[in-house]
């Protein structure tokens, strides 16, 4: 009896070399694409280990580097989170540093900009007249105030009057509470109020150290305009211990240093993550 021999089924010697082909195929693919991640995370874990070590402020030269040089945008993302506080704190620092200009077209047109927020109705006679005594300029020339603290002490006052002008208005004209017979010289005070927290938040070194302006910082990430809300905060706050202490023009130092005082006490509370979380924040809406 002649038994049949099994068909057993063995690959072809081309269906063997493309099953070889294959397995090459996938090996390369796995290799290459565990190469390209290793090498995206070590971009990313180099860039923010840099980002740590520049903390609050870096060279600039390395920070636009990040944007302009990086193929991973993902990536970026991250350090954009990352490095967002410390780029907002280089713009405020460079608009600190620039002096008010009165030969400046943008600079006067920020000036009667001003003007016309504060008496919409009375028409200005020119940028030197001896109308801005009414808004509380030392002077017939209001340049010759910003010297202590340059043009961003006029930003400060426009931000506050076109984004919160009912409290803008009711300090300008001395509206609440019972006031003295020799007020604070709105304007001035203003002035004032913006060097004060320069200095309270040590926005003139590299990196602020101590805790009111190391929170602030975080703030600034939240918000760009922080520095701008801040000071419309500080002038409530600066004009409601005026009133609470019965101030007279002499005391104005005095007022001002209890302002700070407070304010550095709001801005250690551990729940401040935004500037609206600052318990002064209220007063703009009195």
């Amino acid at each position: 009896m002649r038994l049949r021999k099994s068909r057993q089924c063995f690959p072809s010697c081309s269906s063997r070399h493309k099953v070889d082909e294959d397995e090459v195929y996938w090996k390369r693919k796995k290799s290459s694409e565990e190469l390209e991640w290793s090498h995206n995370s070590s971009h990313v874990i180099l860039q923010l280990t840099q980002c740590f070590a520049n903390a609050m402020v870096g060279p600039r030269s390395w920070i636009a580097g990040l944007f302009t040089r990086s193929p991973y945008k993902r990536h970026d993302k991250v350090l954009d989170f990352c490095l967002t506080p410390h780029l907002r704190l280089q713009k405020l620092q460079e608009r600190m540093r620039t002096p008010f200009d009165e030969t400046r077209p943008d600079h006067q047109e920020a000036l009667r900009s001003l003007w016309i927020a504060a008496f919409p109705d009375v028409p200005l006679k020119g940028l030197i007249s001896e109308q801005w005594k009414d808004m509380g300029w030392q002077g017939a020339n209001p340049s010759t105030d910003f010297r202590g603290c340059g043009f961003i002490s006029l930003e400060n006052l426009l931000f506050f009057s076109r984004t919160y002008p009912a409290s803008f208005r009711r300090l300008l004209f001395k509206q609440g509470g019972q006031r003295a017979t020799w007020e604070y010289p709105f304007a001035v005070a203003g002035i004032n109020v913006s060097f004060m927290l320069i200095q309270m938040l040590d926005l003139q070194s590299e990196k602020p150290r101590r805790l009111p302006g190391v929170t602030f910082v975080k703030l600034l990430g939240e918000d760009e305009s922080a520095f701008d809300v801040l000071f419309c905060i500080a002038f409530e706050m600066m004009d409601a211990q005026w009133l609470a202490m019965r101030a007279s023009y002499m005391e104005f130092n005095e007022v001002l240093q209890v302002t700070r005082t407070q304010l550095e006490r709001e801005l250690s509370l551990e729940d401040v993550h935004r500037i609206k979380d600052l318990p002064a924040y209220n007063l703009l809406y009195q």
